[in-house]
C-alpha cells in the first residue's frame, strides 16, 4: 500500500511503531521494520549517548530496512544530554526521528542538515500546524484514545483526524486507539497517510517486556485506563491498579494543593519494575484505550500482515458492497 508516509519514510506499510518507555527497544524495533513498518527505539529509555549508539548498532544488526529513533522532550530536574544523544543519532546514520513532547525546533536545523526525516507527534491541530510551519515532515496525530500523555484537549480521534486533514499540507499519521485494519481503513478515510500503535504493539512476541504486561492487556478492556495528573495539566493515560486508585483518591482530596512530589511512590521508577520484573500492580504505566481491541499476543509480522489483509478486505469487498448500482 502506497501513501504519503511510505513515500516519505521508505516502507512497505503505513504502520508506525511509536516510541514507548522500556518498550521501544532493538528486538521490536527491527522486528516491526522487517515487517514492513517502522520501528523505533525509545531514546530516553538508553538514557545517554553511549548506550543509544549501542542500542542502534544492535538494530542495524537486526535489520536492513529503515527505522527512526524517538526523542521526547518533557520537563525534568535533570534533562538528558540532547546534543550528545542527537550527535549519536546522526552519526549512526540514523534517517528518522519522531519527536514529541515540547516543540523540536531547536534541533531541526541539525536533523535537517543531515537528510532526517522528522515526525512530531501532537496531540492537537494547532500543535500539528506548528510543527509543519517549522518544518517537520509529517505529523503523528495523538487522539484523545492514545495511552501516555493525550493532552488537555479532549479531543477524540474521530474530531481530530478529520480536522487535522482540513488544515495540514504535510503527511500525518492517526495515533491513538489502532490497533487493527479496521483502524487502518478508518483512519485513511479521514484523512490520515496511515497510523502510529503503541499499546497494541506491546502485546506482540517480540516486545522485550515481561509476559505479565502483555498479559495484563490481553485481560484489560476498554473501560480499563485512568488519567492521572489531571490537576498537574500533565494527564496521562494509563492502565488501572490499586496504585493507581490510591493515586486519583490523593489527587482528588488534594485537590489544587496537588504537586508531583504528592505522587512520586505511584509514578517514579515505575517502568523497569512493570517491564522488565513483570509486577503490573507497581505503579502507573501507560496504556491507551485500545487494551479493548487486543485479544492476542502474535508475532510483529503476524499482526502486520493480518492488519495490511484485513485492511485490503475491507476497501475490495465490505466498502465495496455500498458502491450504488
Amino acid at each position: 500500500m502506497k501513501t504519503g508516509i511510505t513515500e516519505l519514510l521508505g516502507i512497505e506499510h503505513p504502520i508506525i511503531q511509536g516510541g514507548m518507555h522500556f518498550v521501544g527497544l532493538a528486538e521490536l524495533a527491527s522486528a516491526v521494520s522487517n515487517a514492513g513498518g517502522l520501528g523505533i527505539i525509545t531514546g530516553l529509555t538508553q538514557g545517554t549517548p553511549e548506550k543509544l549508539a549501542n542500542e542502534i548498532a544492535r538494530c542495524q544488526e537486526m535489520t536492513d530496512k529503515p527505522f527512526g529513533v524517538n526523542m521526547t522532550f518533557l520537563p525534568a530536574l535533570k534533562p538528558p544530554d540532547y546534543p550528545g544523544l542527537f550527535k549519536v543519532i546522526i552519526e549512526s546514520g540514523v534517517k528518522i526521528v519522531e519527536t514529541a513532547g515540547n516543540n523540536p525546533a531547536q534541533w531541526l536545523p541539525m536533523l535537517k542538515e543531515a537528510d532526517i526525516k522528522v515526525v512530531h507527534k501532537c496531540t492537537s491541530v494547532r500543535h500539528a500546524l506548528k510543527a509543519e510551519r517549522i518544518g517537520c515532515d509529517a505529523v503523528s496525530v495523538d487522539g484523545f484514545e492514545c495511552g501516555g500523555h493525550p493532552g488537555e484537549d479532549d479531543v477524540p480521534n474521530f474530531i481530530l483526524l478529520p480536522r487535522a486533514a482540513e488544515e495540514l499540507s504535510i503527511p500525518f499519521v492517526s495515533s491513538g486507539g489502532m490497533a487493527d485494519g479496521r483502524s487502518l481503513v478508518a483512519s485513511l478515510a479521514m484523512g490520515a497517510a496511515g497510523m502510529n500503535m503503541g499499546t497494541r504493539f506491546i502485546a506482540t512476541q517480540e516486545a522485550p517486556v515481561h509476559a505479565n504486561v502483555k498479559q495484563a492487556l490481553v485481560d484489560a478492556s476498554e473501560l480499563d485506563t485512568r488519567l492521572i495528573m489531571r490537576g498537574l495539566r500533565n494527564t496521562e493515560r494509563v492502565l488501572t491498579n490499586a496504585n493507581v486508585e490510591r493515586l486519583l483518591e490523593k489527587e482528588k482530596s488534594l485537590g489544587a494543593d496537588l504537586k508531583f512530589e504528592d505522587i512520586m511512590p505511584e509514578v517514579a521508577g515505575v517502568y523497569p519494575r512493570v517491564m522488565k520484573e513483570g509486577d503490573v500492580e507497581a505503579g502507573a504505566w501507560s496504556c491507551g484505550m485500545v487494551a479493548g481491541l487486543i485479544h492476542d499476543v502474535p508475532t510483529v509480522k503476524e499482526l502486520i500482515d493480518r492488519i495490511m489483509s484485513e485492511a485490503e478486505a475491507i476497501i475490495t469487498q465490505r466498502l465495496a458492497e455500498f458502491q450504488a448500482a
